[in-house]
């Protein structure tokens, strides 16, 4: 029997190819430093959402599969660059007069809106480690503004002055002829207004370790790049941060990747190796259009967090990450029930197999099990028809299917019903319409009423799909128009679940009387 470690070698799920990839990098034996470095940024001029929680996730599915191929030990770094100077003030924080008197300066100089933290960088920073903390992941936290004013970033600073030229001869091939007029790597720090300045430089005295230029106000300055006095622009950061950390491995957004041979290029004229990438792909709203912080379009981590586990969004970021998707509500169903399907397959399931579910990875290998018995979009069916307000009532169904379920001994069904509940309320209820039968469809719907009254044999999905097909199949071609009808009349829907399976979880007897309601007319209107 192959070892865990000989099936990752040849495992095709992606976390294991990215792995793998990585350990040629030291084929030759471990780095100097003595571990493999992982990195993830953060721009702190807002707060953390959900592409933060893709990128961590992601990168940490591919830092355990290191784990496993390779004896090597790892650290995570999440990167703030909060020495960044606030261009534009957010919108949706207290304070707007006293931020706008404060534009261009470095988040971290900039106080904090909430009176809560020593500015606002510090505030968004907390932000963000207790958004990492929630979701247990295992990073270390730097802060661009620490790694400059310490010292820590010195050494690359006055390399990147020694060699200037070769840095900004790789950064004007990318700029627009007048940017190239004014553009320096180099955006020093005024000492009296405490901003961050995009002026020309005057000179770059690389044995003195100074830039010279002159102020908005035409007053002439030299300051050392050393110590915090100066940061860099944020492309050449990129790659300065890489060659002073000796990162090995870094993803980000297809947005970025055109910046790739930037960010390499100026990572080896730092002296540094440039590191493995993975570039994963957008999310798209429901228009079929780039998520943006900005418009606010798309989903927010906490939206999703009111309708699904967390689990469910982790599934989501695992699937296909170089290929664009849709991210807005209707996906959230699909996630949560396949995720559980994922997850009651893998016991059973071959170790090759294992390596490649989604939940390997999503547990890091310690896969609970799943106790849903009752499927997250059969509960948002039994939510509609019963028009549930609270979880209990979709209890009371579940105990007369599952007798042996209760939300002690199914806590990830229990948090399902509720995730069905709210669900239903703010996206199901809203567009429910229901609508009359045609003749053909009375007549099939009062068919099924009665055969159900009298049914007396095994009341399981199966069974009763059974009874549903063959009233249908007398009457209708193709098959999908009866239950197109079945869901519009019944559950005031275009889409529904097995008919059968809904009939056992809802009861015999409560979809005879629910027939009954709509040959009335009772649920149109």
């Amino acid at each position: 029997m192959s070892t865990l470690r000989e099936t990752a070698m040849t495992s095709k799920a992606w976390p294991f190819e990215e792995a793998r990839a990585l350990l040629k990098r030291y084929e030759k034996g471990a780095p100097d430093k003595g571990y493999v470095l992982f990195e993830t940024g953060y721009g702190p001029s807002g707060l953390p959402h959900i592409g933060t929680f893709g990128e961590v996730m992601r990168t940490t599915m591919i830092r355990r599969a290191f784990e496993v191929i390779s004896d090597i030990p790892t650290r995570l770094i999440c990167f703030s660059d909060d020495l960044d100077g606030m261009r534009k003030v957010p919108e949706n924080v207290p304070e707007q007069e006293m931020l706008h008197a404060n534009i261009q300066k470095p988040l971290t100089s900039v106080p904090d809106p909430f009176g809560e933290y020593e500015s606002f960088g510090h505030h968004n920073n907390a932000m963000l480690r207790r958004f990492l903390d929630t979701f247990g992941f295992e990073y270390e936290f730097y802060s661009a503004t620490e790694f400059y004013r310490s010292g820590q970033f010195d050494e690359v600073l006055l390399s990147a002055a020694r060699n200037y030229d070769k840095i900004m001869g790789i950064m004007l091939k990318s700029l627009r002829e007048e940017r190239q007029q004014t553009y320096s790597i180099f955006l020093p720090i005024h000492p009296d207004t405490g901003r961050v300045l995009y002026v020309p430089i005057k000179e770059v005295n690389a044995e003195a370790g100074t830039i010279t230029f002159d102020d908005e106000d035409g007053k002439e300055w030299t300051l050392p790049v050393t110590g915090g006095a100066v940061k860099l622009q944020w492309k050449p950061d990129f790659g300065a941060r890489w060659a002073a950390l000796d990162v090995d491995f870094e993803m980000y957004g297809k947005d970025h990747s055109s910046n790739t041979p930037i960010y390499d290029g100026i990572c080896r004229a730092l002296g540094g190796r440039a590191p493995n990438h993975f570039v994963y792909e957008l999310f798209l709203d429901d228009k079929g259009e780039k998520i943006s912080k900005s418009k606010g379009n798309g989903l927010t981590i906490d939206e999703w967090l009111t309708y699904a586990s967390t689990e469910s969004l982790a599934y989501f970021m695992y699937q296909k990450p170089k290929t664009a998707k849709r991210m807005f509500f209707d996906v959230i169903p699909r996630a949560m029930d396949e995720y559980h399907q994922q997850l009651a397959a893998y016991p059973g399931q071959t170790l090759e197999q294992q390596l490649a579910n989604p939940v390997y990875h999503i547990h890091n290998g310690d896969v609970p099990e799943s106790k849903m018995v009752v499927n997250y979009s059969m509960l948002l069916n039994l939510a509609s028809v019963a028009s549930a307000q609270d979880k209990s009532v979709l209890w009371g169904f579940i105990k007369n299917y599952a007798p042996e379920a209760t939300p002690e001994t199914h806590p990830d069904l229990d948090a399902a019903a509720g995730f069905a509940v709210k669900y239903y309320e703010d996206f199901v209820a809203p567009t429910k319409q229901y609508r009359v039968p045609t003749d053909l469809e009375r007549e099939a719907l009062t068919e099924l009423r009665d055969k159900l009254a009298a049914y007396e044999g095994e009341r399981t999905g199966e069974a009763l799909q059974s009874e549903v097909f063959a009233v249908g199949r007398e009457r209708f071609e193709p098959m999908r128009d009866w239950f197109s009808a079945l869901y519009q009349v019944l559950l005031g829907a275009d889409q529904g679940p097995r008919f059968g399976s809904f009939i056992a979880l809802y009861g015999v007897d409560e979809t005879v009387a629910l027939i009954d309601r709509a040959l009335a007319g009772e649920l149109v209107g």
